[in-house]
């Protein structure tokens, strides 16, 4: 592992809850995948990582049902025993999408427990709310679960991670004295999902804010050159994952930024990060970096996908992430050679049915037969069957329009 010498994390005030939460998080939900099916993590790799974090002072721990499959509970579990548990607050969410009945929820609580190996969860989220999960989550009677499960002393603190629009957002936040709502954001989504003004909506209730996706998916740790040009030639000289992160840790409305690390190296950096961060501390000249590295992905991005995975598997083994990262690093860069690694890419991608491995999904777009399947489970409301088309009509002739 990489030395953790001078390295004093920041810590941040969590809402109203009486937290002192490290600015860094840990999302569960990228953890180094295995060789044989990506889909899963591997286990012993893991633990190391996530102990790795924790050691580095890293407090907040977040995963999910269905992150890994199933493996990510599980990987966090075994990796908080020996007196880890009691170092971090501990969060998973209740996977709405397949809660059918108000029975559904203790079930799902007490596998979730058990796969965590604790006895309490420090907060519960309901997961990817949207306007369809939120009539549910009415409809079912889930709040007064949570209620329920906290009185029992299971759960401490009750929240919501959220995909959909502005509006109902608000109508959430004001439903309920919610302690904790976990939203995506990032230089490039200040205006689509909850959007700038919901983050300090929610703020001003008192509602401490967590966000995901800082790094849109990887995609701002890979700016095409006219962003590196803009980056190269800043006073301020940082990485630019440091810069996309250095934006949030300047928000006083946030609490905590989620990044989903697979390498020690990784882990170091973003901590380093932290470890530089503090509210209000961008100077003008920085935040007008990250403006100009704003307009330029705006520019340049054509699918919106931040590779979450959520959209997986598909019955027929294409890899939809994969397939817009081609498309998105196509258009992002104007390098021969780099474009040239898109097209390639996206050719190693199976166009049979015969040679995609469903374990490992690697079909390419051809090979979509338009069930929506994936549509209805996309927290960005992606058109992907759309976009599917788009990426085999620019990536599957000679002669783009990129």
């Amino acid at each position: 592992m990489v030395s953790n010498k001078g390295l004093k994390l920041q810590y941040r005030k969590m809402g109203s809850l009486d937290w002192k939460v490290s600015a860094l998080g840990f999302g569960c939900m990228r953890l180094p995948p295995r060789k044989i099916n990506r889909l899963r993590a591997q286990t012993e790799k893991s633990i190391k990582l996530i102990r790795y974090g924790i050691d580095l002072g890293i407090n907040y721990i977040d995963t999910a049902w269905p992150y890994h499959l199933g493996d990510s509970e599980k990987i966090v579990g075994k990796a908080l025993k020996n007196g880890y548990r009691d170092k971090v607050y501990l969060v998973t969410k209740l996977p709405l999408f397949i809660v059918t009945n108000t029975k559904h929820f203790d079930s799902y609580l007490k596998t979730q427990m058990k796969r965590l190996q604790t006895d309490h969860l420090d907060a519960y989220l309901f997961h990817a709310v949207n306007q369809g999960q939120f009539d549910k989550i009415k409809r079912l009677g889930l709040i007064k679960k949570m209620e329920n499960a906290k009185r029992e002393g299971l759960i401490h603190n009750i929240g919501f991670s959220f995909h959909d629009t502005l509006p109902v957002y608000r109508e959430i936040i004001d439903y309920y004295p919610w302690d904790i709502t976990q939203i995506q954001y990032n230089y490039m989504d200040t205006g689509i999902q909850a959007t700038t003004e919901g983050l300090s909506y929610a703020h001003s209730k008192g509602i401490a804010v967590v966000v995901m996706e800082p790094l849109k998916g990887g995609t701002l740790v890979n700016p095409p050159q006219e962003a590196l040009n803009i980056i190269n030639s800043a006073e301020k000289k940082r990485t630019p994952a440091d810069w996309a992160l250095q934006f949030l840790w300047n928000k006083p409305e946030i609490s905590v930024v989620l990044s989903g690390m697979n390498t020690a190296k990784m882990i170091r950096e973003n901590c380093a990060s932290a470890d530089n961060s503090g509210i209000n501390s961008l100077s003008p000249k920085e935040q007008q970096v990250i403006q100009k590295l704003t307009e330029v992905f705006r520019k340049k991005t054509a699918v919106p996908c931040t590779a979450c995975g959520y959209c997986m598997p598909c019955p027929q083994g294409v890899n939809i992430p994969q397939n817009f990262a081609c498309l998105n690093n196509l258009t992002l860069e104007r390098s021969r050679f780099r474009r040239m690694q898109s097209r390639r890419a996206y050719k190693k991608l199976r166009n049979k049915k015969t040679e995609v491995n469903h374990e490992n999904p690697n079909g390419n777009a051809t090979l979509c037969d338009k069930c929506g399947v994936c549509e209805q489970k996309c927290p960005q409301k992606i058109h992907i069957r759309q976009e599917l088309e788009k990426v085999k009509k620019e990536l599957g002739r000679r002669n783009s329009l990129f």
